[in-house]
């Protein structure tokens, strides 16, 4: 039975000539579990907000969406509230309330179901999701993948009929995003659940997924069957994000048919190939230049009652190298790049930047020509109208004449792809897109350190391969790049 049909999609947001969506076509069946992926910035999350009426975006809209047969734009705000969930990017803005028990049980007041029904809803939906040692916690007490399973169990109180999701592991280790997509799976093999994914991770989703969709310049490319999908994409740049299993066959001349799991794929090696081992010699890494940051010794907590978050921290890092720091949700790493650009104070040990105590940098000093930081959220660091309109103004803010400004933002949107974004609002760009150019931004303020928390989450594996070649430019130009994250490949 299909429950969502879309009809010659098409969209523009405001003063864009350019269109997002271009002629969709798409029909989903109730229970279909289907991937939608694709270059950053094809369209995808635009998609998918046009089937949620409050999050559709202003623009000109053409063609039909209908959900059981009903415009969306004509459904009832409590159809719309309780049968289509959305569940969002960052976990952090779709979260209202203090307590995990009064997130749970919400939606459901705002539905006005009585008091007796929401107590047995919330106790079910708790049990679910395996939730009940949380229970009772500070919604800002959850790590990451706490608060997304708990925007998942918020929505799914309701009861919807369809949920959609706009790549919601991006901001979770793989191992909670692991739990989180099995956790996807359940809902659709056991209650039945139409699931709608956007999502770059394709390793574990591409196996479970009934269909794959891959869209390219706002429109749809291909639709089909993971594996059929997986062989039409061959050469394709999309082809770098698709499972190891089947790169390995795409990367091989083997008439058989494509390999879509590790299982699968160990089958295929072991079928195909001997297993003579080779010799893989390491390259040398011990560290050369000066040390641009050194943490000797230190503690820190947010709270003086609350457990310390850093805990005698060692840790150095020499000029020029990209320095990676790993670990699950709410390990600390975040606090140890606020700590070293100076936003969160230890309340022991020291903190040296480029041979200096940070105690000694005063005013704004250590944020000129010093430390850059890209933090997780790319919105923050914008402040005006459009891209061009930004990065003007913190050439203002340095001091720099017009042609030494030209000549810098010329040089961040060589470096970054982003030239073609100048005229944007940020907030219109996609995340991937959003992320790009607020690493323009922070290498108009001629860094030594560049500081990255995240930066490749909502990005495609392509652009992360792009990405990655930036970040070999920047070290040769003799940058340091401290990087978070939680993307292992």
């Amino acid at each position: 039975m299909e429950i969502l049909r879309i009809e010659n999609l098409s969209f523009a947001y405001p003063g864009d000539d350019t269109k997002a969506l271009k002629s969709i076509d798409l029909s989903v069946n109730s229970g279909e579990f289907i991937v939608i992926c694709g270059e950053t910035g094809c369209g995808k999350t635009t998609l998918l907000k046009m089937l949620k009426q409050e999050l559709t975006p202003h623009g000109i809209l053409s063609g039909n969406i209908l959900y059981c047969g009903v415009e969306v734009s004509k459904l009832s705000e409590r159809t719309s509230a309780e049968e289509i969930a959305f569940v969002l990017q960052n976990p952090e803005e779709q979260i209202v309330t203090d307590k995990v028990w009064h997130e749970l049980a919400f939606g459901l007041e705002n539905l006005g179901m009585p008091n007796p029904f929401i107590r047995r809803r919330v106790g079910e939906t708790a049990s679910y999701f395996g939730i009940e040692e949380w229970f009772n916690k500070d919604t800002h007490e959850l790590s990451g993948g706490q608060k997304q399973m708990l925007n998942l169990a918020g929505v799914l109180a309701l009861s919807p009929k369809l949920l959609i999701l706009d790549e919601p592991s991006s901001q979770l280790d793989p191992i909670a995003a692991g739990n989180f997509i099995a956790t996807l799976q359940k809902l659709n093999r056991e209650l039945g659940l139409t699931i709608l994914l956007t999502e770059h991770r394709l390793e574990e989703v591409f196996p479970i997924a009934d269909r794959v969709i891959v869209m390219e310049n706002g429109r749809i490319l291909f639709d089909g069957e993971p594996r059929k999908v997986g062989d039409r994409l061959r050469g394709h740049r999309m082809a770098a994000g698709l499972p190891s299993a089947m790169r390995l066959y795409q990367g091989l001349n083997i008439s058989c048919p494509c390999p879509l799991t590790v299982k699968e794929g160990r089958e295929f090696l072991s079928t195909h190939f001997t297993d003579k081992k080779g010799i893989l010699f390491a390259p040398s890494l011990s560290p050369c230049g000066e040390k641009t940051v050194e943490l000797k010794d230190v503690w820190f907590r947010y709270n003086k009652n609350e457990p310390n978050t850093l805990k005698g921290l060692e840790l150095k890092i020499y000029q020029g190298e990209r320095y990676f720091i790993l670990g699950g949700n709410g390990t600390g790493k975040t606090t140890v790049l606020n700590v070293i650009a100076g936003l969160n104070r230890a309340y022991r040990g020291k903190v040296i930047i480029n041979g200096k105590s940070i105690e000694k940098y005063k005013g704004n000093s250590l944020y000129r020509n010093s430390i850059a930081y890209l933090p997780q959220n790319p919105q923050t660091v914008f402040l005006k109208e459009t891209v061009g309109e930004d990065y003007e103004d913190i050439c203002r803010v340095m001091g720099y004449g017009s042609d030494e400004s030209r000549r810098i933002i010329d040089a961040a949107l060589e470096k970054t792809g982003t030239g073609h974004l100048l005229t944007k609002h940020p907030y219109d760009l996609s995340g991937g897109e959003q992320q790009k150019c607020a690493l323009a931004k922070m290498l108009l303020l001629k860094p030594k350190i560049l500081l990255l928390d995240e930066p490749t989450k909502g990005i495609d594996a392509f652009s992360k391969q792009a990405f990655a070649g930036i970040l070999r430019q920047l070290k040769e130009d003799g940058l340091t790049i401290v990087t978070v994250t939680h993307d292992i490949e």
